[in-house]
Formats: structure tokens, C-alpha cells, sequence
């Protein structure tokens, strides 16, 4: 599996394959479990999705630093990955850490539905 190195080109393949809305049912149950008060429309745009994830990441970093790395931990995300952002600017690392998440995610969904 060849992962997007955009956020475009992410939910360009995701709606390719008819899979975005089963991504967000991944980021809903992942946010649920995480116990993040977040649940996305199955129909939301992907640049409101953006938004709202990176606005999510950022607050969750700036006032609840416990519960970000609680949802990192369950969305599995690459600890090694998040050491090597640059850590100088929370909104540039929120951003990073959005896309992270949602390549996780997207991994999960697309393994899933390859071999299921």
C-alpha cells in the first residue's frame, strides 16, 4: 500500500474507491473510544473534516495534552512519526499530527477493506 502524501490526495483515493464514508465511521468510533467528545456527519465535506480535525488536535494539545496522547495511542498512530515533527509551532504541529491520524486511519480502513 503506497500511503498519499497529501491530505487531497487522501481523500481523493478515499472517494475512488468509495471508501470516505467509512473513514469517518473509523474517526467516529476511534474519537469515541479515545472518550473526545467528536462525531463527524457521514456526509461532511472533507474540508470541513480538515477543520474540524485540526481544530480538535490543536485544542486537545493546547488544554487536554493527557487526552491527545490517549487518542494518538488508540488511533495508533507512529510515535516516531509525531517525535519528528518540529515542535515550535502548535498549529503547524496540529496540522501535521491531523494528517497523521488520518493516514492511520485511512490505513485501517483501506486494509480492511482489501481483505475482509
Amino acid at each position: 500500500m503506497q500511503l498519499p502524501k497529501t491530505f487531497e490526495s487522501l481523500i481523493e483515493e478515499a472517494n475512488q474507491l468509495d471508501l470516505y464514508r467509512k473513514l469517518i465511521l473509523q474517526l467516529n468510533k476511534d474519537f469515541l473510544l479515545a472518550n473526545i467528545d467528536l462525531d463527524f456527519h457521514e456526509d461532511i465535506l472533507s474540508t470541513s473534516l480538515k477543520l474540524l480535525l485540526h481544530e480538535t488536535v490543536y485544542k486537545l494539545i493546547q488544554e487536554k495534552f493527557m487526552e491527545y496522547l490517549n487518542l494518538l495511542y488508540i488511533i495508533d498512530v507512529p510515535e516516531k512519526q509525531v517525535k519528528a515533527l518540529d515542535g515550535d509551532d502548535v498549529v503547524k504541529i496540529s496540522e501535521a499530527v491531523t494528517f497523521l491520524i488520518l493516514k492511520r486511519e485511512w490505513q485501517k480502513v483501506w486494509y480492511r477493506n482489501k481483505y475482509s
